[in-house]
């Protein structure tokens, strides 16, 4: 049987993460599998798509594709269409399907860490990794607040009309982020960072002050890389439930093997993949 061939798309795409941790993933499956790192160009993305990304068995993408991609598959799958983001492409009997498993991945995260989406969550950013998160806490009929710089007004209030139109009752708010310190609930239930405020290597950043940490029962960041934000450390130190985004990483990947090959992972397989991208992570960093 041929070796199965899978890939990454981006622009431009430096280090990723993904080889090593779909690896894992087809080393848990079972499955003779090449993963490669295709670097492609907006300019490319027409051509290398009928050249070669349809004759792989699937692939993932990420920035600048999550939207371009969308014209040239022939299918997307319900929740691809309502973010208008595809983040994964599975390839069967010469048709293409776009999915995005960031969705999945952030609440499977939540879960293997025992954090609740529920009550009261604040928001800070208004990117792609915002929307997703500000949506699936619509649905779960949280009340939230999105923070944004002032830079990111616009955007942010746009988001919460979008949220408003397709999510039937959702209670949404939007502020400044430095206005978070006159939040009028005393406890934030989950706080959410899908900023790169604290991303390596600006790892001493935090997108709050330290009073509003203080509120938090839980906190969830985003960022993987460093592996314990400031603000992770901060909220841990407070006592919150606290943890980065690498569990979302690994998740949102072995969701797309979930698509390809019908595979199910349980928490401890996700946890030990974990562990071993973050000793890969500090080899690199």
């Amino acid at each position: 049987m041929d070796k199965k061939q899978y890939a990454v798309i981006g622009h431009p795409i430096g280090h990723t993460m993904s080889p090593f941790i779909h690896k894992k993933l087809f080393e848990l499956e079972g499955i003779d599998a090449e993963y490669s790192v295709f670097d492609i160009t907006p300019e490319e993305l027409t051509i290398k798509y009928r050249e070669k990304l349809r004759s792989l068995n699937g692939y993932n993408i990420t920035i600048p594709h999550k939207q371009t991609i969308i014209p040239l598959l022939d299918s997307l799958d319900k929740k691809a269409e309502i973010y208008g983001s595809v983040n994964t492409v599975s390839n069967i009997d010469g048709l293409s399907k776009g999915y995005t498993t960031d969705p999945n991945g952030f609440l499977k995260a939540l879960d293997t860490y025992d954090i609740p989406l529920e009550r009261s969550v604040v928001i800070l950013g208004t990117g792609g990794v915002a929307r997703v998160m500000a949506f699936e806490a619509a649905i779960a009929g949280c009340a939230i607040t999105i923070a944004v710089r002032e830079s990111d007004l616009h955007d942010v209030a746009a988001l919460a009309a979008e949220l408003k139109l397709k999510v039937h009752g959702v209670s949404v708010d939007t502020c400044k982020i430095s206005r978070l310190d006159h939040f009028e609930k005393s406890t934030i239930d989950l706080l959410i960072n899908a900023t790169p405020v604290g991303m390596y290597p600006n790892s001493d950043s935090c997108p709050i002050d330290d009073d509003v940490i203080n509120r938090c029962s839980n906190v969830f960041d985003a960022i993987y890389n460093p592996l314990e934000t400031a603000l992770v450390k901060k909220a841990k130190a407070n006592g919150a439930n606290a943890v980065g985004g690498m569990a979302m990483l690994v998740w949102q990947a072995a969701v797309s093997h979930e698509i390809w090959n019908g595979t199910s992972f349980n928490k401890s397989d996700i946890e030990k993949i974990c562990s071993a991208s973050a000793e890969e992570l500090k080899k690199i960093f």
